[in-house]
């Protein structure tokens, strides 16, 4: 199995890091051991990352009671109820020829991270990923939080537009994590980013940048991004269960320094408050988040 692609190498090679980044790369495999099974079977949501019937790129949250997200077998999770209706990825995860996506599943009270990336295919009641990809992140960024209770009735989708609007960019720059979906030609990928309120900033309803923080230094999302701009990202609002799902094209911006910063341009929004979602107590933060960037661009509205 091969760990990266030329992408992710090309931006190993480029920050320094490739010996790094072949270290840490085998901790990825094809199977679920079953730590990984026991994590996935505590978890009450999942992050899905694929491309639409359109070939849009979107990140969803799925949520549902602990071990509705399972290891159905040593490369095999099940998902029982699939993907909420009206959601962006509802219908691609009906196909019957399998989709790839990314995974990520993410337990907000111990600050673990557990992803999954392969080919999903609908199943009687849901849909099932054929793993190919396991492996762990540390939980750098990652806010600790603690679930409070599930709200059984809602809405589903209250907006789709194409950008922005005031609300929006608000609950945008208040945001302390957000998960991102981006694609190769050999996969989908789910990734998480976190840091302190502010460290994404709006530059305009439809353009969005956030620092590329020190992390495991694989480089999938970046590397992603150098073979294949669209993006998706998932701006959950962890008191409310309200999510804001943005589809468009992203693009890394190095900086003199060695720094990194993603810029992203919006094309789809989509606003939810989907039956089921659970809500969770104000965050505890990391203690390796940075302070957020100075602001360079327009921030209020």
């Amino acid at each position: 199995m091969e760990r990266y692609h030329r992408g992710s190498i090309a931006v190993q090679e480029r920050v320094g890091v490739r010996a790094a980044a072949e270290h840490v790369g085998r901790s990825i495999g094809p199977g679920i051991k079953d730590v990984a099974a026991a994590f996935l079977a505590r978890q009450p949501h999942l992050v899905v990352g694929a491309a639409d019937t359109a070939g849009r790129m979107w990140a969803s949250l799925l949520t549902g009671p602990p071990g509705f997200a399972r290891a159905a077998g040593p490369a095999r999770m099940e998902v029982a109820g699939g993907v909420p209706e009206g959601d962006p990825l509802a219908a691609a995860t009906l196909a019957a020829g399998g989709i790839p996506v990314g995974t990520i599943a993410l337990d907000p009270r111990t600050r673990r991270r557990m992803r999954l990336n392969g080919t999903a295919r609908a199943v009687p009641g849901g849909f099932a990923v054929e793993a190919e990809r396991v492996f762990s992140n540390c939980p750098k960024y990652l806010q600790k939080r603690q679930p409070l209770r599930t709200v059984p009735d809602g809405p589903g989708v209250l907006r789709r537009a194409h950008a922005l609007d005031a609300r929006q960019e608000r609950a945008v720059r208040g945001a302390d994590t957000f998960f991102a979906a981006t694609v190769h030609a050999e996969g989908a990928d789910a990734s998480h980013r976190g840091g302190m309120p502010g460290f994404v900033e709006v530059l305009s309803p439809s353009e969005l940048r956030w620092p590329d923080y020190p992390g495991n230094s694989m480089f999938l999302t970046l590397g992603n991004l150098a073979a294949d701009p669209r993006a998706g990202l998932l701006f959950p609002h962890w008191e409310s269960g309200a999510l804001l799902q943005l589809s468009g094209r992203a693009q890394t911006v190095y900086e003199p320094g060695g720094g990194r910063s993603v810029l992203f341009r919006i094309e789809e929004a989509v606003e939810s408050l989907h039956p089921g979602r659970l809500l969770w107590s104000a965050p505890e933060f990391s203690p390796a988040n940075p302070a957020p960037p100075p602001h360079r661009g327009r921030t209020t509205r």
